[in-house]
């Protein structure tokens, strides 16, 4: 019988031409959600990320927005090799990038490599392509052309609904959705490509000095989703923000609609870990209420 790890050398040998065999292996942290592995052979490294067999969608999907983000040329993200399932395993394999300590010059760059990379922008509208998951969560990418029917639909919406199913209390989740389009009034995006989960976690430098983001959400929507994460759990450095702004400022009005967008990774926590983001989310939808 063959092994996972034999399957996967074989598809990393025929998706990039060259034989793989595999001398060495070592566990590696893999996010909140998956195992991640160092594979070293045949003078190459790579970055394996294993899952249940039934998430290999979702390795697809991921494979496909890091192509999409690499396409733009502005920003680096891991190169994917190959994807697929045996009967109990999903796996992706990624280029492994050594990564290095950041400077406030690298923070910068990656501002500017952001910003640059939110100027592609969608004829479709306000969407994706394919559904794909934001953590293990699903993440509906329907068109729309009116991004505040969007979000208050597609994510929102959609948070609150696997919220309540969960046993959560949001009693004033559906007003707050009927607000939306008063919530984001005047504002009127260009449909960004976005990475969508863009937390300190999913950001790095390499040891070369480049700027990195991986474990994507990607999407077409409003460009701030992306810096509002950023300020989500910690924040990035000081540089980063001087350097997106210098290459791309941001609209008045920003500091509100952070919240909102926020909103939808805290439902996204509640939903995947419980506890106290329950009241947090509440919190939120009460302040954003209170403002229209």
């Amino acid at each position: 019988m063959v092994t996972l790890w034999e399957a996967i050398s074989a598809q990393i040998g025929q998706a990039t031409g060259q034989p793989f065999k595999l001398d060495d292996r070592r566990v590696v942290g893999g996010g909140c959600i998956n195992q991640g592995y160092r594979l070293q052979g045949s003078d190459r490294t790579y970055f394996v990320k294993l899952n249940q067999a039934h998430r290999v969608d979702m390795f697809a999907a991921e494979a496909a927005g890091l192509e999409q983000m690499q396409a733009t040329q502005t920003i680096r993200v891991p190169a994917p090799i190959c994807w697929g399932a045996t009967d109990n395993t999903s796996y992706l394999v990624l280029e492994w990038v050594d990564l290095g300590r950041a400077g406030g010059s690298a923070w910068a760059k990656m501002g500017e490599q952001l910003a640059a990379m939110h100027r592609f922008t969608s004829a479709s509208g306000f969407g994706w392509q394919r559904p794909n998951t934001i953590g293990a969560t699903p993440q509906i990418n329907d068109w729309r052309q009116d991004w505040a029917a969007f979000w208050a639909e597609h994510r929102l919406g959609f948070q609150l609904q696997l919220a309540r199913r969960r046993g959560g209390h949001f009693p004033l989740g559906d007003r707050l959705l009927d607000r939306v389009p008063d919530l984001l009034a005047g504002h009127t995006p260009t449909p960004a490509l976005v990475h969508g989960d863009l937390w300190s976690g999913n950001a790095a430098v390499s040891r070369a000095g480049e700027p990195v983001l991986f474990d994507p959400a990607t999407y077409y929507g409003d460009r701030e989703v992306d810096l509002a994460m950023t300020e989500l759990f910690g924040g990035f450095p000081s540089e980063f923000y001087q350097g997106y702004q210098r290459a791309y400022p941001l609209a008045p009005g920003y500091p509100q609609r952070k919240v909102l967008y926020n909103l939808y990774h805290i439902l996204n926590h509640y939903n995947l870990f419980g506890g106290g983001y329950e009241s947090q989310a509440n919190r939120m939808i009460e302040q954003l209420l209170a403002s229209v």
